[in-house]
């Protein structure tokens, strides 16, 4: 597709949404979305923002389904590092896919209203939350909103089964050892998911041993499909080139007909 077709389509697209939202209709999502399980069921998903283990403890607004959606280049991409790691004994979980634009305006409010630090000793045990947006773990915009942005990990396989949060449960730092965090079922990566600590650095120096390898076969895996690793978080991943590189959409997460 040559710059101009895909720029006239950015268009189109914003267009229709932006029509859409003057009409009071609820934005759906463009045909260059999908379901990831359409594209690859064996993905495993664990859709943090559906639930209340999340750093702000709540249900986040805009995901109404536990469901990851994607668009279809970036889906693809996905089910052949997939299909990869299946064959050395090893599954890709993701935690967040596409994001609305209503939860990134609810992370927002949440990161401005400083007295609600319910999350805090798993999360940003040593952060202030007033820091939260100058130190960039919290932004008005989200590259999860074009669609083409990933939060994953890795789990070996057979996958073992995980217990459910249990709201008001004892908290234990986000990076302390993989034996005292919230059980996950992936490989220690040093930390763990949406973790606001320097330590979540891909490439922090002081993560060494097995857990900067693991980090790295993720990457490598990811890298080798097309994908680029945002430096600052170990398990945040970009499929380029974006079929939707400036469009940030806002349609809820949702099965779509």
């Amino acid at each position: 597709m040559t710059a101009l077709a895909s720029a006239l389509r950015t268009l189109v697209v914003a267009a229709a949404a932006a029509l859409s939202v003057h009409a009071g209709a609820e934005p759906t999502a463009p045909g260059e979305f999908v379901a990831l399980r359409s594209v690859d069921a064996t993905i495993i998903q664990e859709m943090r923002y559906t639930s209340r283990h999340n750093f702000l403890g709540a249900p986040v607004d805009g995901y109404r389904q536990p469901l990851c959606i994607v668009t279809r280049p970036a889906a693809r991409a996905l089910h052949r590092a997939q299909s990869r790691l299946l064959r050395q004994g090893y599954s890709l979980k993701v935690y967040d896919c596409y994001r609305p634009q209503r939860a990134v305006d609810h992370f927002v409010r949440w990161a401005r209203d400083l007295d609600d630090e319910a999350m805090k000793k798993e999360f940003y045990p040593q952060v202030d939350k007033s820091r939260l947006f100058a130190d960039g773990y919290i932004a008005e915009k989200s590259g999860h909103s074009r669609g083409s942005t990933v939060d994953l990990t890795l789990v070996k396989l057979p996958a073992l089964p995980t217990r459910p949060y249990v709201p008001g449960e004892p908290l234990v730092p986000c990076f302390a050892p993989q034996t005292d965090r919230f059980p996950d079922n992936s490989v220690d990566m040093g930390t763990g998911f949406d973790c606001f600590d320097t330590l979540s650095h891909t490439d922090d120096s002081r993560i060494q041993g097995e857990q900067r390898a693991n980090r790295q076969f993720l990457k490598d895996t990811l890298s080798a499909e097309g994908f680029v690793n945002l430096p600052q978080e170990w398990w945040h991943f970009t499929f380029r080139p974006e079929p939707f590189p400036d469009t940030f959409f806002d349609f809820p997460v949702v099965r779509h007909q």
